[in-house]
């Protein structure tokens, strides 16, 4: 059984957030080289000179941004990371879209030491020049699907708060600032991304991974692949759960967060059937299912909900729940 969220003041009405160090830097990724194609002359700044580019040659490409942010005090445990959904940056975990602390803010204050990513081909990690060394062009999101797809209105609904699920808990009228922050993701870089996340890993060394939609495949599959490496997976709606094969070994405590309004979209059941299926498979996986918890109207954006610090204090109590190391 889980505790209840504790109700700390500091994260009531936040004070000044204390850090005893932050920093940034890029992990992973490889070089890539191009031949044969043709220069030409471009301007790159109004009224400026043309500047000859020669696209022959090296690149830098599929490495991944992070920024750490250390606790003062640290609470002992072992850093977070922050992996954020498709089609999204570690800006998920900033501020809510109403302006509201994100879970960055809330995790550290509780002590929690945390790493938030831009996963390749996102944010500030970058891209690779289409189509010489990536040969598929982004997938662009629609205001309306993310609109639906995220569980906010119901499907076939544009936003706007009379097509909104009645009892839901995201920020309705700031849902513009959600359709903001959404940026091109490409579908074919899979492996790509779990490479740098793996490299994150090797280089902080054992971590928490917060994973959110798109994400929970990679957290569930660092955690299979470097079990003395994550301590721990919270999983906020996986998109997905890998197809572990019959034998293979999963023994990393894994709590899966799910919301509500599930029923009324095609999609989301089967994938509720396919979390409920790993965690009957793996003793170690643990879901919590709001609603059945009588907590009601969540979005597939937990961490955006009007009740994100509600939820971020269970997620807390999970993890202090456990060994400490």
């Amino acid at each position: 059984m889980m505790a209840a969220a504790s109700h700390q003041n500091d994260l009531e009405e936040p004070g000044p957030l204390r850090l005893r160090g932050m920093g940034s830097f890029h992990v992973g990724g490889r070089e890539a080289s191009l031949s044969g194609l043709p220069r030409r002359e471009v301007v790159m700044a109004e009224g400026g000179q043309p500047v000859a580019l020669d696209p022959n040659g090296t690149y830098r490409v599929e490495q991944m941004y992070a920024q750490y942010f250390l606790a003062d005090p640290p609470n002992g445990r072992p850093p977070i990371a922050f992996w954020h959904g498709g089609g999204m940056t570690g800006a998920a975990w900033e501020t809510t879209p109403d302006g509201r602390e994100g879970w960055l803010n809330t995790f550290l204050r509780r002590g929690w030491d945390a790493y938030l990513c831009d996963a390749v081909e996102r944010g500030r990690s970058g891209f690779a020049p289409v189509p010489d060394i990536w040969p598929e062009p982004p997938i662009v999101q629609a205001q309306e699907d993310c609109y639906t797809r995220f569980r906010i209105g119901r499907p076939g609904t544009r936003p706007g708060p009379d097509s909104a699920y009645p009892n839901t808990r995201f920020p309705v009228e700031a849902f513009g600032q959600l359709a903001a922050q959404m940026v091109p993701r490409w579908v074919h870089t899979d492996a790509a991304v779990l490479r740098a996340y793996l490299a994150l890993l090797e280089r902080v060394g054992r971590m928490i991974v917060v994973c959110h939609s798109q994400a929970g495949v990679f957290g569930i599959r660092a955690a299979q692949a470097q079990p003395d490496r994550v301590r721990a997976v919270v999983a906020l709606e996986p998109a997905s759960i890998p197809l572990l094969a019959p034998g293979d070994d999963y023994r990393t405590p894994t709590l899966i967060v799910m919301g509500d309004n599930m029923d009324t979209d095609p999609r989301w059941p089967r994938m509720r059937a396919r979390v409920q299926e790993f965690a009957a498979r793996y003793p170690c996986v643990q879901v919590l299912s709001l609603p059945e918890r009588g907590i009601t109207g969540n979005s597939h954006m937990l961490m955006m909900d009007s009740n994100s610090l509600e939820l971020a204090g269970l997620v807390h109590n999970w993890l202090m729940g456990l060994p400490p190391g």
